[in-house]
């Protein structure tokens, strides 16, 4: 369960909405990290342990720290930062790192992506991924809609994107709310680049409650499961109760009454669907 749907910095008023997840049965949570030190991650650690809940975790690029920037000052805050968040990742024991870290949300260049911009991400994420590898932790890089980035906006994109990087810690992110705009056929999508795909959102197509809107999850499930995947399936949904997330995630209003109804329903989604599969 990703805890964006609560915080983009998870402290201990969030303890027990984790005690929750646990008790609902999920096996791990997604664990935001844009801010903080080591020792606060630490604390982190301990509490997930002691409920015996694993983790990922889930970043986003800056404009003052964007991979594709043309300033290599910024290109190195990227790279600096991107190190110290697969470092706190790895204190969390994270096995994954997620997220848009290619360029900052929503700016936009009034173009597509450039070759020199590719050439300028592939020499960051190189860098981290080894810095990734040291730690145990692989790299998922995400693509998404055109109306959020323009960097990285399908899966063959993402895909040919890692290929190009070439690095073994380096692979992309199906999210399943990105991949129903952009994707003519999102199951057939995820077949031909599940070589490269090394995490899983599952998120409803207005990113509210799983299942509830008109993603054909069944035929998705079918072919993650025909790809021999074995990674996590984490439930992504976004509510109006964090304002630094209101804008970039453009969520003008509630999808749902309550948050709990993602966590509850959501799990219940997943798991009766996957089993029917």
């Amino acid at each position: 369960m990703n805890l964006l749907l609560w915080a983009t910095h998870v402290t201990e008023e969030h303890y027990p909405q984790l005690e929750k997840i646990k008790a609902t049965g999920f096996d791990g949570v997604e664990i935001p990290i844009f801010e903080g030190d080591d020792a606060h991650y630490l604390k982190l650690r301990r509490k997930l342990d002691e409920l015996q809940l694993k983790a990922s975790t889930v970043t986003v690029a800056t404009p003052e720290a964007s991979a594709i920037s043309p300033d290599p000052v910024i290109r190195k805050a990227a790279v600096e930062r991107l190190k110290t968040i697969v470092r706190q990742s790895a204190i969390l024991g994270a096995d994954i790192l997620c997220g848009p870290f290619h360029q900052a949300l929503g700016v936009f260049s009034g173009t597509g992506p450039t070759e020199e911009e590719f050439k300028f991400a592939a020499d960051v994420h190189r860098e981290v991924a080894d810095e990734a590898q040291r730690h145990g932790v692989y790299l998922a890089i995400e693509f998404l809609n055109r109306f959020e980035c323009y960097f990285l906006n399908t899966t063959a994109a993402a895909a040919a994107y890692v290929r190009r990087v070439g690095h073994p810690n380096l692979r992309i992110m199906f999210d399943t709310f990105h991949a129903n705009i952009e994707e003519e056929d999102p199951p057939k999508a995820f077949s031909e680049n599940a070589a490269e795909i090394a995490h899983i959102h599952v998120a409803n197509n207005d990113r509210g409650v799983p299942g509830r809107g008109h993603i054909d999850f069944p035929a998705t499930f079918r072919a993650i499961k025909a790809s021999g995947y074995n990674g996590w399936l984490t439930i992504e949904a976004f509510g109006r109760t964090l304002p630094d997330l209101v804008e970039p995630t453009r969520v003008w209003r509630d999808f749902f009454k309550h948050p709990d109804e993602v966590v509850t329903e959501g799990y219940r989604f997943i798991r009766e669907t996957w089993n029917a599969v």
